[in-house]
């Protein structure tokens, strides 16, 4: 009997771990020798911005292009762990004068950075708008509690004695204003009255 055919086994590609926002994407490809080996015109370029003792070790060479390679030095600047300085170099064609054409401070995987921005609609979560909804429905429920219209806690009660309150001082007032009228107008006759009797001869 023939040996049944193994099956072949399948293979399952690992994912590529998705690379960090503003972290360089590096070309391949064998450097320029010439801008390759001047690393100390790198170095000297970049202590044009940076004290000597915030530079730390050199870490790569990579290739930008025809005659155009960018170096890498460890960066010590306190607050920015895992960044790196870097010189871009270039010289033209059949010329060794190299020329500096960039410097500055890139991050790397190992950085600390930002987390990437998020649109205000993307950033709003499902609880968040559950919280908001159920404000909303507390606000518009009427009052269960025995409170009625009126200041913030009051009771029905309370809201019953306040109007009698509110209706003795109208009743006060208009009392108040009817004095006023008759003292008025007795003012005017000059506060003599007539009193009439009976006939007399």
């Amino acid at each position: 009997m023939n040996p049944e055919p193994e099956q072949a086994e399948s293979k399952v590609e690992p994912k590529a771990p998705k690379r960090r926002a503003g972290v360089p994407v590096w070309r391949t490809g064998k450097p320029d020798a010439v801008l390759a080996a001047a690393v100390d015109t790198a170095r000297t370029a970049i202590e044009g911005i940076a004290k000597a003792s915030e530079i730390g070790d050199h870490l790569a060479a990579r290739t930008e292009g025809d005659r155009v390679v960018t170096h890498l030095f460890e960066s010590r600047l306190p607050g920015y762990l895992g960044w790196q300085w870097y010189a871009v170099l270039t010289r033209n064609s059949r010329s060794k004068v190299i020329t500096v054409n960039e410097l500055g401070l890139l991050p790397s995987e190992d950085s600390i950075l930002a987390p990437e921005w998020v649109p205000w609609a993307e950033r709003v979560r499902p609880e968040d708008a559950q919280e908001q909804d159920a404000e909303d429905a507390q606000d518009d429920a009427p009052a269960e509690d025995g409170t009625a219209d009126g200041a913030p806690g009051e009771t029905a009660a309370g809201a019953e004695a306040r109007a009698e309150t509110e209706s003795d001082a109208e009743a006060g007032a208009e009392t108040e204003a009817g004095a006023d009228a008759a003292s008025a107008n007795e003012a005017e006759t000059g506060g003599q009255t007539e009193t009439h009797g009976p006939d007399q001869d």
